[in-house]
This record gives structure tokens, sequence and C-alpha cells, in this order.
């Protein structure tokens, strides 16, 4: 963690210094905004806290509940998750809080009449797909985290609960083109009603959303009239896998169990059956003792006593995604740039059993807010605002796609073609990496972002539009192991990693030489994209790599670029050169008596001859992968969608 680049401070470092003319004066929403965020859900919370990373943008977010959310809905926090929530800061107290998935463990009848059994067991994150685990924690406390880090930014953004949204028009004349017309709902506000004018409108209010009914969208697809019941509980049972992950299934049903953070809580996902065609009245008629009843039939020879219930719920099965995420239909494209987006159930839902439903919801906002961002910045064009729908929605259908096929594997009840306690693991184990959240690729069949895998070959372990996976490093200046993904920050810059060749990083190198270029070369987009009189890297924060022992390199003969004076002060950040000498992969880098059979180089298969540069998204996404003396390629992939600022 960085601070004291301007001056020295004290206290908190992860409070930062207020944007004072973004400081609210009245208690009363403001009359126009850069961005509504409407909902406080996991795709309003992630796009809040990434907005408020924009000092000079205005932001409200709006909610129709009275207070936040405190108990219950999703749980299942996926690798990639904590991977983004590592770019926020808040890793270390989502992990240290949080249940950790290690293993699955998979119960069944394997003679009629008998009871479940244990039928395997099964490592529940494959070995190296994430440096983080697979983690539980309700969604009340994820939210909570990600606006503590909007409360604590420079915008000092807070949620204005109590407002429902009602409708909407656009008028492109205007400099705040839509204006919404918001409902109160809390009794505290002094209007029943208010409107206000937005360049922007993002609806994150879930699967009967306001905003998406406003812009005429529809969810496609299809209910499968299958009722589940969830509840969170405080129980007492000989169950033996009771804090493990379990997937149980009988003649009597299926059972989906989750171990709740704390060490007591579990969640159950009951398997209730068909819905009558028709029935409207089910989930009424459903009572929470009727759910623990349908448990314990299913747990035989096994039972449970339920203590306590913290939250429950009835769902139906049902796969669904709306025709559309934004306002724009594809003719309208090419003359107008999107002003309303929808987010995370307001344009795909599904089962809560993939355990997905949450975890693409929050990376739904952090693709879109950085892009929100730059171009409200005057950073990037609006044109780039149409790679959310294009990336998202392939994203969303893949979702949907991998959580029928899971549904009906541990939901079936079909005597004719019964799925057998074999079948349902090996699926588990095959999708394993679209569970940890690892599977999302941008194409350029589907992304103007994603560049051509000509030279995909330097570093073949960083596929090109798949997300930055990290590896350990030692810091060269300060010895200090880490992994390389978490320099990655929220704050909407663009990493360039530079992996060295044999040539090392001193004058000559072919770092050196790519830093020069950059550096001084009126062509390059470093020097095109970065405002005059702005820190160099303000928005490419680029970083060395060097195959050398870190004890080996010349701190003083590093190239300024990934060595740069910084601040009022012109500071130096040592914090940008790493060597990727073998470490045991460790958070906390070497352990003694582990031996380190790789380096960086080897797990991610980078061309130790020709070295390479990566380029990352704001998002963590890889976009493109280029050779060292290739400076052309590089300005051109910048130059399709940042404006020039100098």
């Amino acid at each position: 963690m960085q601070y004291h680049l301007n001056g020295y401070t004290f206290g908190d470092p992860s409070v930062a210094a207020a944007a004072p003319e973004h400081i609210r004066k009245d208690a009363e929403l403001p009359e126009t905004v850069d961005v509504l965020v409407v909902g406080t859900g996991p795709a309003g919370a992630v796009l809040t806290a990434q907005l408020a990373q924009y000092p000079e943008l205005s932001v409200a977010t709006v909610d129709r509940r009275g207070e936040p959310l405190a108990r219950g809905h999703a749980d299942g926090v996926a690798c990639r998750t904590v991977e983004m929530f590592e770019a926020f800061g808040l890793a270390d107290t989502l992990v240290r809080e949080a249940l950790w998935v290690n293993e699955t463990a998979f119960w069944s009848v394997e003679n009629p009449g008998d009871g479940i059994t244990r039928t395997g067991l099964v490592q529940d994150v494959a070995d190296g797909l994430s440096e983080f685990p697979h983690v539980i924690v309700n969604q009340a406390r994820m939210q909570e985290l990600l606006f503590d880090v909007a409360a604590k930014s420079p915008s000092r953004f807070e949620v204005d609960y109590g407002w429902q949204y009602v409708s909407q028009t656009i008028d492109e004349s205007e400099e705040h083109p839509v204006e919404v017309t918001l409902e109160a709902t809390a009794q505290e506000h002094a209007e029943t009603t208010r409107t206000l004018r937005a360049k922007y409108v993002v609806g994150c209010d879930g699967a009967r959303s306001a905003v998406r009914e406003s812009v005429g969208r529809q969810l496609h697809g299809d209910v499968q009239n299958h009722a589940w019941g969830v509840m969170d509980v405080l129980l007492v049972t000989d169950f033996p896998d009771i804090r493990k992950k379990a997937v149980i299934s009988s003649d009597a049903g299926s059972i989906i169990l989750i171990p709740r953070e704390g060490g007591y809580l579990v969640r159950l996902y009951v398997d209730l059956g068909a819905v009558p065609e028709g029935d409207t009245e089910f989930r009424k008629r459903i009572t929470v003792e009727q759910v623990t009843e349908s448990a314990n039939k299913i747990l035989d020879p096994y039972s449970i006593e339920v203590r306590e219930v913290a939250w429950w719920s009835i769902y139906e099965v049902g796969q669904r995604i709306a025709d559309g995420f934004d306002n724009l239909n594809d003719d309208e494209r090419a003359d107008r740039q999107p002003r309303i987006f929808i987010a995370g159930d307001a344009c795909h839902t599904h089962s809560a059993k993939a355990g997905q439903g949450m975890n693409v919801s929050m990376q739904d906002t952090f693709n879109l807010g950085w892009k929100l961002g730059a171009v409200l910045s005057g950073q990037a064009k609006p044109e780039l605002l149409h790679t959310y729908s294009e990336e998202r929605k392939v994203t969303a259908q893949e979702l949907i796609d991998y959580d029928i096929r899971w549904s009906k594997m541990v939901g079936s009840r079909d005597a004719d073609q019964p799925v057998t306690p074999d079948e349902v693991e090996e699926q588990f184990v095959r999708g394993g990496q679209f569970t940890a959240g690892l599977a999302t690729r941008y194409t350029p069949d589907f992304s103007t972002l994603t560049g051509p895998d000509t030279q995909q070959d330097l570093a073949a372990g960083f596929e090109i539009g798949t997300r930055f996976h990290s590896s350990p490093v030692i810091r060269v200046a300060d010895a200090k192991p880490l992994q390389l993904g978490h320099v990655h920050r929220a704050d909407g810059r663009w990493r360039v990693y530079l992996f060295a060749d044999t040539t090392g990083l001193t004058e000559g190198s072919a770092v050196a030489n790519w830093c020069e270029r950059m550096s001084t070369d009126t062509a390059s987009a470093i020097k095109r994209f970065t405002p005059e009189g702005a820190d160099m890297d303000s928005v490419f924060d680029v970083y060395a790599v060097t195959q050398q022992s870190h004890t080996d390199v010349d701190i003083n003969a590093v190239p300024k670029l990934v060595q740069p004076a910084k601040g009022k002060f012109a500071l130096t950040d040592y914090e940008k050169v790493f060597s990727a000498e073998k470490t045991n992969g460790s958070l906390l880098g070497n352990i003694p008596g582990l031996e380190a059979t790789q380096d960086m180089y080897d797990l991610r298969e980078i061309d130790r001859n020709r070295g390479a540069v990566v380029i990352v998204r704001p998002d963590q996404y890889i976009g493109h992968v280029l050779p060292l003396d290739e400076f052309e390629a590089f300005d051109n992939y910048f130059a399709t969608f940042l404006h020039q600022a100098r």
C-alpha cells in the first residue's frame, strides 16, 4: 500500500483525502449527476466502489429499501471475485472473515432402500487456478465492504436509501440527457417524488428491474417449474460433512449444503420437487418447517434439528437473459452512444446452485465501471461503452448454459434417465474453471478491446481475453515476496507488464529500449494519451519483470519509466520492478522447507529469449500480448478507443 506521496499523513491510510467539490452539503439527492446507479445489490455495490475512484465524477446510488441489506441472499464468492476484491484492497478482510471451501463431498444412495453414503470427495478448486480460495461470505457483508470503499474514497460516496426508480426520458440536447423520476419509499424524505438528470443510468435493480422495463428490454428463457427451499440455520446434526460443501442426492430429492462463515451457520438448498403448472400460490403455502422436513427425508439416515432460522426463502429454477444490456438497438449503435445500462439480475437470472449469480453480477459492473469512468473523465471515446454489451452478453449466455446443465444434474428426478453419482461428480470437476469464475474470455469476435493472438506464443500462459493470472515474484527494491497481480488497483489505469528477455533491464536491453521509445517519442501511446503535467503512470501503470535474481539488479540502472518520479515532490516510485526468481507460491512468499520448482516465466510460459509485453485492462483482463520491439501495434491498440491528451 502506497501513501505519503504528496506529503506526510497520519491515521488510517485507506481513507483518501476528500474531494470537497463532491461532498454532499445536504441530505437530499442532487439535481444532476454524471451517473445514477439504481440498486445496491452486488452489481450496484461494485459499480459505486469503482466510480468512487474518479473524484472528478458525481455519482448517486439509490435503492428502494429503507436501509442496507442485513441477511440472506447470495453467499458463494468465486476465486475470480476474490481477485477483484484484492484490486479494491479488500481481499485480506474477505478471506479472513470467510469460510474457505476446500473440499466438496458427494452423497447419494448406493443401494436401494439404504440411506445416503458418501460417494466422493473432491478438492473444490484445482491447484494452480488462483492464488485465492473459493470462500463463503454473506452478500450483505460483501456490499458493506464495497460501500465502505466508496465512503473512504475522495468522493465520500454514500447510498440514498428509500427511493424507487419510476421512469425516464432521454433528450440528447441536454448536458445531462437522462431525466429520471424517483418515488420516495421512506417517510423521512421531504418529497414524495423527485426528478434528477444524469449523463448515464445503470439499472442494478434485480430480476424485476424497473430500469429494464423502462427501456423496453425483456428477459427471455425458461422457468423449469421446480422449487427449492433455501434456509440459513443454526442446527444440531449427526451428518458428518456439515462443515464441508456437499451435494446430496436421494430418492426423496437433493440438497446442496453450504457451510457458512463464523463456524456455526449452515445454508441448505432443499429440493422441493415440481411446482404444479399455473400454481401461483405454491410459494405462499410452503413453510420453513416443511423445508426442514424435506431436508430430513433427503438426509436419512442422518438428521438435522434446527435451533434458529436466520433467513429462508423459496425460489423456482429458471434461466433467462435480457434481449439487450443497454437502451440501444443494433442499428442505432453507429450513430448513438448508450445512456442506460442494465447489469446483474436485471439482465440475467438463473438458479442459485451454480453459485455464480452474485459473482457474474459483480463482474458485469467491474467491466462497465472503468469504461464509464474513462469516458466521463475525457480519457476514452464514447464508443468504448458499446463494448459492455458486446462482452457481457456472451458471458451471461455462457452462465445460463452452464446453469441449465448443472441444475439438471443436481435436481433430476427422471426415473427413465437417472443421473448417477459419478456423473454429478464428473460434471462438477469439468465445470471447475467456470465455477471459480475463470472461464470468461473476451474474444476478438465479440470485443474490440481484444487484440489478435498472432504473438500469443510469447506468453502462452497469459491468454489474450482472459483474466491476468497472477504469479509469485520478488520486488527488487525491498526483496518483498508478493503476487504480481496484486499490484493491480481498481483505479481505472491500464497495467503494462514488461517481461525482460535475457538482456535484462540495463541500458541497451530490450526493456530499456522499449521504455526509452515510449517515454520520448511523441507518437507513442504513453506520450499521446497521458495528460500534460500528469504523473507518467496516471494512465499506463508500467511494470518490469526480470529473469535475474533481485540481488543482481542495479536499482540505479533501471529505466525511469518503471521507476518514475511522481507527485508534487517528484518522489521515486520503487515498487514497479520485480524479479521472477523461484518462490513456492505462498501469499507471504517463501516458506522454509518448501522447495520452489518454477519461476514466473515457467509458470506462465513466457519466452525467455524474446520476452513479452502484456497489456492488462483496468478490469484485470488481458487486452494484448506483443513483442518488446513492436511499438506501433502497442500505439494502435490504444488509439482505437482513447482520446489524444496532447
